[in-house]
């Protein structure tokens, strides 16, 4: 396995009905100190897809510096393998898919813009086996959705050192 990048982020998205209330957070370390910084947030009214999109797409905008290597884990295999395969295909057909309209394409071209300042790669992992960073992003995602439920703000941030592995 090689070494770990600069910046680890897990990313998760969920709803609760799809289209429904949903939200998004990420759990992002700096490796060499293992500073960490955990949001989430969410919606009234979206999909699982778009706050998978959004978490990876808040990730990146965390970031203070540019150039960095950055891996980027996430249980959504439609965000890892779009981001990974799909969309310079999508960008060259005028931000379209081959058989018609691509959605939340506001967020596609802001996570191509924001992939052009990073070094990316992409991870897919399994939700819910026990990785430290996704059960952690997932159990945001269910804080983001559970504020929206009691009608309070789901917007949360939060700093500490990284305790688990990678």
């Amino acid at each position: 396995m090689s070494a770990p990048a600069a910046v680890i982020a897990w990313t998760d998205g969920g709803c609760r009905g799809n289209p429904g209330p949903g939200g998004w957070a990420f759990v992002l370390v700096e490796t060499a100190t293992r500073r960490c910084l955990e949001r989430c947030d969410g919606e009234a009214e979206t999909t699982n897809n778009r706050m998978e999109l959004l978490a990876a797409v808040m990730a990146l905008r965390s970031l203070r510096r540019s150039g960095l290597e950055v891996e980027i884990r996430s249980d959504s295999r439609y965000l890892v393998q779009a981001a990974r395969d799909w969309l310079p295909g999508w960008k060259e057909r005028g931000w379209r898919r081959r058989d018609g309209e691509l959605q939340h394409v506001d967020l596609w071209q802001e996570l191509d813009r924001l992939l052009g300042a990073q070094r990316v790669r992409w991870r897919w992992l399994p939700g819910h086996a026990g990785d430290p960073g996704n059960e952690r992003a997932d159990a945001l995602v269910n804080q983001a959705m559970d504020a929206l439920a009691a009608g309070r703000d789901p917007a949360w941030s939060g700093r500490r050192l990284w305790e688990a592995g990678w």
